[in-house]
């Protein structure tokens, strides 16, 4: 079975099609800044939050299943707590990985999406890795 936080550089290569969960509107927020430079990046954004109508220019969906077509990574801003049921939808929607950020720690939905063939990042920021495997 894969580890989690294996094959980050090649992870931050093959997926580009990024579902964002918890993704604020306002610049102000971690999960904006985030996003903002994934998508300044070449990385197709496509915000998750309820609460919110749209964010970085692109439509925000309640959840991973009402998200049209294929995702290759969920990545999650929302509390450990929460990541249980995002981990499901990530894996019924078929995603190919999921991304907890630092601070997000849920061993228990890490076993889950490794088990289930997904590949897991957990404890750790897109942004600084993306910016760190491309010195």
């Amino acid at each position: 079975m894969k580890a989690v936080n294996q094959n980050i550089p090649e992870i931050l290569r093959q997926h580009k099609r990024i579902a964002v969960v918890g993704l604020s509107d306002s610049p102000s927020r971690p999960s904006y800044g985030v996003a903002r430079a994934m998508q300044m990046n070449g990385y197709q954004v496509i915000p998750v939050n309820p609460a919110v109508e749209e964010a970085l220019g692109e439509k925000s969906y309640a959840s991973l299943l009402d998200i049209p077509g294929e995702i290759d990574l969920v990545d999650i801003f929302r509390r450990p707590e929460h990541v249980d049921e995002i981990v499901d939808q990530a894996i019924r929607k078929g995603a190919k990985a999921v991304w907890m950020q630092l601070g997000v720690i849920n061993n228990a939905a890490a076993q889950k999406a490794l088990q289930a063939g997904l590949e897991v990042v957990m404890d750790r920021c897109w942004k600084i890795e993306y910016l760190s495997h491309q010195a």
